[in-house]
């Protein structure tokens, strides 16, 4: 049976040394979970190495197979265009396979309580808090339907209620979210950003949350996400191995 597949991991990139940084913290958190696979990681832009070097010197060392993993949450503009346009251009040698985005999981739910909690809410909150399921923003319908959908299926886990908000492309803003549970009549309102890194537009996010009792953190590198890299990359592994009868 041949190798596993190499996972490679392909992040946004981001001005912001923060994004890089947890980023990289991700990928050692999954490298741990399976150090019996490869993990590279690859950026699309401002960082270092880029998706492009990533392959080519993957490549160059004799790889076969690869499963390239968008480190997104919604399929939107990047998991449609700019991945596949990079991936086409990898060298010839190369069987790569384009895994699922991250979400929507009930794992990256888990990660988004986690965080709520470890901000200070309790599960005993959950029936009197109401929560603003923040997320970037996208002008990808089918992005921003997960999105809703999301917050309609977290609603029904108990908490007083869960509105979505945007940090760009459209409304409603976190700030607007927010007051709107409050005219609700939720005795407290939390923030969650529905993001995997700082930057600018969490950024904003946070700023939105100003009025807000609870801000979490970003799910960055919690182990649920963690988990969810893996899963996407089995799924899509199979496939690879299958094509080159392993």
């Amino acid at each position: 049976m041949s190798k596993k597949p190499v996972l490679l991991v392909i992040a946004h990139g981001s001005r912001d040394p923060r994004h890089a940084a947890t980023v990289h913290a991700l990928v050692r958190r999954v490298r741990a979970l399976r150090p019996d696979v490869r993990v590279e990681t690859g950026f699309l832009d401002f960082n270092i190495p880029s998706v492009q070097g990533v392959l080519e010197s993957l490549a160059s060392q004799g790889v076969r197979d690869v499963v390239a993993l968008p480190l997104l949450l919604t399929r939107a503009f990047h998991a449609k265009a700019d991945i596949p346009a990079v991936l086409r251009d990898a060298p010839p040698q190369l069987r790569i396979r384009q895994a699922e985005v991250l979400g929507p999981s009930p794992l990256l739910m888990a990660a988004l309580e986690r965080r709520l909690y470890e901000a200070g809410l309790t599960p005993a909150d959950k029936s009197s808090t109401g929560v603003v399921l923040a997320s970037a923003g996208s002008t990808d319908p089918e992005a921003i339907a997960v999105i809703a959908e999301i917050a309609r299926e977290w609603r029904h886990t108990g908490w007083c209620a869960v509105r979505p908000a945007f940090a760009s492309a459209l409304l409603p803003r976190t700030e607007d979210a927010v007051r709107e549970l409050r005219e609700l009549g939720c005795e407290r309102v939390a923030v969650a950003p529905y993001v995997l890194a700082p930057g600018f537009l969490p950024d904003r996010i946070a700023r939105g949350a100003a009025e807000a009792d609870v801000l979490a953190d970003v799910l960055g590198a919690a182990p649920e996400v963690a988990r969810v890299l893996l899963e996407r990359y089995e799924a899509a592994r199979v496939p690879v191995l299958a094509a080159v009868g392993a």
